[in-house]
């Protein structure tokens, strides 16, 4: 349980530090990649991965698919927080958990029983309530946690893809997928220095380091803790989802002053029902 806890948190602290940055006009397109660099280098001292056990076979246009779109979608990520805050985003990204649920269904002809399909409609209700516009809002830019949620949703689809070849251990394939996404990253980066004659910014650095300590350490006890419940990987998967939305609510509405509308709290309230659905299918 405490493995669980600890990546709740470190999911949470990622939001909270995008949120911080954006008082220091940081830019968030260099701390993605500084936050590869850091995660590259924990994955590498933490999992010893061997990059020779990457073979003819292994799945290289899916690792290039998800190196490509994680960078994206975190930018997709920072602006979210940027314009919708930390307690919708957190809610979208959880709820892209529908996305390979979908695909399941509709892609591998994955038999749906009631609690799934229960939990898919309740799903798709709470992100209508959860993204809903308050009026005083100028700045409701709904395109953004939308794009999260299927962005974290494509990218989970394709992990799962990766995590059946088992010849090349998971955690090497990790690897090579944050150093695709570093090269990724690195292109954004330089296009917006010589093209859109942004600058570079040092304080970008610590903020990119902090985001790729706390990113790297939410998937080392996400890990451990499905390890730990491998007899019930579904306690996991609902407590994962459950208790980002519940803590990123409390984070955004209590220290970061987000407004909600009774509509939007309604939402993620129908948002743990729709999990806790999804989490009794599982046990069917």
């Amino acid at each position: 349980m405490l493995f669980l806890i600890l990546s709740i948190l470190c999911s949470v602290i990622v939001g909270v530090i995008f949120k911080v940055s954006r008082k220091y006009n940081a830019n968030p397109s260099q701390i993605i990649s500084f936050n590869y660099v850091a995660a590259i280098a924990l994955c590498y001292f933490t999992f010893s991965p061997d990059l020779n056990a990457l073979d003819n076979n292994a799945p290289i246009g899916i690792y290039t698919a998800v190196g490509i779109l994680l960078p994206i979608v975190f930018l997709f990520l920072a602006l979210s927080i940027k314009f919708m805050g930390i307690v919708k985003t957190d809610a979208a990204q959880r709820l892209s958990l529908f996305i390979p649920i979908l695909a399941a269904w509709l892609l591998f002809n994955e038999a749906f029983n009631t609690y799934k399909v229960v939990g898919v409609l309740v799903g798709f209700v709470a992100l209508l309530f959860i993204l809903r516009k308050q009026s005083d809002n100028n700045e409701n830019k709904w395109i953004y946690p939308a794009m999260v949620l299927f962005g974290f949703g494509i990218v989970d689809i394709l992990f799962k893809k990766i995590a059946l070849y088992t010849v090349v251990p998971y955690t090497t394939s990790l690897f090579f997928v944050f150093l695709i996404a570093f090269a990724v990253s690195i292109a954004i980066v330089v296009y917006k220095l010589l093209i859109k004659k942004e600058k570079f910014e040092p304080k970008n650095i610590p903020f990119g380091i902090l985001v790729g300590i706390f990113n790297f350490c939410n998937i080392l006890f996400y890990l451990k803790a499905h390890k730990a419940f491998a007899e019930n990987p579904s306690t996991v998967f609902a407590g994962m989802n459950m208790g980002v939305i519940v803590l990123g609510t409390i984070v955004g509405a209590y220290f970061f002053k987000e407004k909600l509308s009774k509509i939007n709290i309604f939402g993620l309230f129908l948002a743990l029902i729709a999990i806790v659905f999804i989490f009794l299918s599982q046990l069917q």
